[in-house]
C-alpha cells in the first residue's frame, strides 16, 4: 500500500505579515497531483492542518476545496488534529465526512478505533492520535499523572490492544501529533511542554509497522518506521535551510517500509543573512540571496540610519531585521530576550526565584511551578475549543 505522509499544513499562516494563502493553494495543488501521478492509495495528514482554533474564512474556503479534491480522486484520506487546531470544530460533521472517504480522527476516545483499508496482501489498519493535552485526557485514559509520555503510552496501549484482536498479518499505521525524542523543532511550533518534559520516547509506538508523524517542521526520520514529514511550507527564518517534502511511504506485504521524499513548491526561498549593514549592502557573495525572502541581522555596534529602507534597496523582499551588536556575552548591554533565548518557561520562572531570593527553588518548589504551567495551559486550551 503506498501512502502519501504530509502534515502541519497551517492554513491561514502568515509568514512574516506575509499572506501564504496562494502558496498553500499551490501546495494543495501539488499534492492531488502527487497523489494521482504516484498512484497514491491513501494520504495521512498528521495534524495542525490549521494554524488556529478559529481560522478565517478563506483558510476555512481553501481546506473545503482540498476535501473535494481529494475526494474526487477516490483515494482515502485520513487526518488528525494537532495542537493548533480545535479538534471539535475540525471533526464537525467527520461521520458525514467519511461516508466521501475523508476520515477526521479528532476524538481522544477514539485512539483505539482503526479506519481499515485493503489492497490485495490484506488489510492496513490505520489509527488517529489526535494531539493530547494530558492535563485534559489523562480522565479518558485513566492515567494519574498528566505527561506527554503517559498518555501517549495510554493511548498506544488501545491500539495494540485492537490490533492483537485483528488477524494475523495486519498491519498498521499509527498517526500522531506529538514532539519525540530526537526530532529537531524549529521556532515556529508552539510549545507543547508540560512539566518541563517536551519529548515522548520512539518506543512508545513500538507495534505499529509505519508511525506519521506531525507537529516538527523538518522533514525527518526518527527510525525507518518513525518519521516526520515536516510543514509543507516554510513558517519561520529557522527553517531556511529545510528542505520541504512529502514522505512517499511504500509498505510491503510483510509491513516493511520504503519512503522517498517528494518535494513541495517553494513560494521562495530563505536568507538569514549576518554583518554590519554596509557589508550586506556590499559583499558580492550575498547577491544570489537578493530574491529571497531575507532576515537580515546587523551587527553594527551602533544602529545606523534607516536601515530597512537601505537594505530594501539591494533586497527588495527584506521580511525581519534583528539588531545584535556584536559584545561580549557578560556585556550589560547584551538584550534580555538573547539572554532567555532558547530557555523554557519553567527555566525562566526557578531562574527569577533564584535572582530575588538568593537560591533557586527546591524540588517541592520545582514541582509547584510545573503544576502552574500545567493548569495555565489545560485553561488556554479549554479556552481555545470554548471559543
Amino acid at each position: 500500500m503506498r501512502l502519501l505522509h504530509t502534515s502541519d499544513w497551517h492554513l491561514g499562516r502568515a509568514f512574516h505579515r506575509v499572506n501564504m494563502l496562494g502558496a498553500q493553494a499551490e501546495f494543495i495543488g501539488h499534492l492531488v497531483t502527487t497523489v494521482r501521478e504516484r498512484e497514491v492509495d491513501a494520504v495521512v495528514v498528521s495534524g495542525d492542518v490549521y494554524d488556529r482554533a478559529v481560522p478565517p474564512l478563506a483558510a476555512v474556503e481553501l481546506f473545503d476545496d482540498a476535501l473535494h479534491r481529494l475526494a474526487d480522486l477516490g483515494v482515502p484520506t485520513l487526518m488528525i488534529s494537532g495542537n493548533h487546531d480545535s479538534a471539535r470544530r475540525l471533526g464537525v460533521g467527520a461521520g458525514l465526512i467519511g461516508r466521501a472517504g475523508i476520515h477526521l480522527r479528532t476524538e481522544p476516545s477514539a485512539c483505539g478505533t482503526p479506519v481499515v483499508l485493503e489492497d490485495e496482501f490484506g488489510e492496513v489498519a490505520f489509527y488517529g492520535l489526535p494531539y493530547l493535552e494530558p492535563a485534559l485526557v489523562k480522565g479518558e485514559f485513566g492515567v494519574e499523572k498528566a505527561g506527554h509520555e503517559t498518555v501517549l503510552a495510554a493511548a498506544m496501549d488501545r491500539v495494540r490492544a485492537d490490533l492483537a484482536t485483528r488477524a494475523g498479518g495486519t498491519r498498521s499505521v499509527v498517526l500522531a501529533h506529538a514532539f519525540v525524542t530526537g526530532g529537531e523543532p524549529s521556532d515556529s511550533e508552539r510549545d507543547i511542554t508540560v512539566g518541563g518534559v517536551a519529548a515522548v520516547p520512539a518506543g512508545v509506538f513500538d507495534g505499529v509497522d509505519y508511525v506519521a508523524l506531525g507537529h516538527l517542521h523538518g522533514c525527518q526520520t526518527i527510525t525507518e518506521r518513525v518519521r516526520y514529514s515536516g510543514s509543507p511550507l516554510p513558517y519561520s527564518f529557522s527553517e531556511a535551510e529545510h528542505r520541504k517534502t512529502m514522505w512517499l511511504v511504500d509498505l510491503g506485504a510483510d509491513g516493511s517500509v520504503t519512503a522517498e521524499r517528494v518535494d513541495c513548491p517553494v513560494p521562495r526561498p530563505l536568507a538569514r543573512l549576518r554583518g554590519s549593514l554596509e557589508e550586506l549592502l556590499a559583499d558580492p557573495s550575498f547577491a544570489r540571496h537578493e530574491e529571497a525572502w531575507v532576515e537580515a541581522t546587523l551587527t553594527d555596534p551602533v544602529r545606523p540610519a534607516e536601515p530597512m529602507a537601505r537594505l530594501t534597496e539591494r533586497f527588495p523582499h527584506t521580511l525581519s531585521l534583528v539588531f545584535d551588536p556584536e559584545r561580549a556575552p557578560d556585556d550589560p548591554e547584551v538584550s534580555y530576550a538573547r539572554r532567555l533565548a532558547g530557555r523554557s518557561d519553567q527555566q525562566i520562572a526557578e531562574d527569577f526565584v533564584a535572582h530575588v531570593r538568593g537560591a533557586g527553588p527546591d524540588e517541592r518548589e520545582q514541582a509547584v511551578l510545573r503544576d502552574a504551567f500545567d493548569a495555565v495551559r489545560a485553561d488556554d486550551a479549554v479556552r481555545e475549543v470554548a471559543r
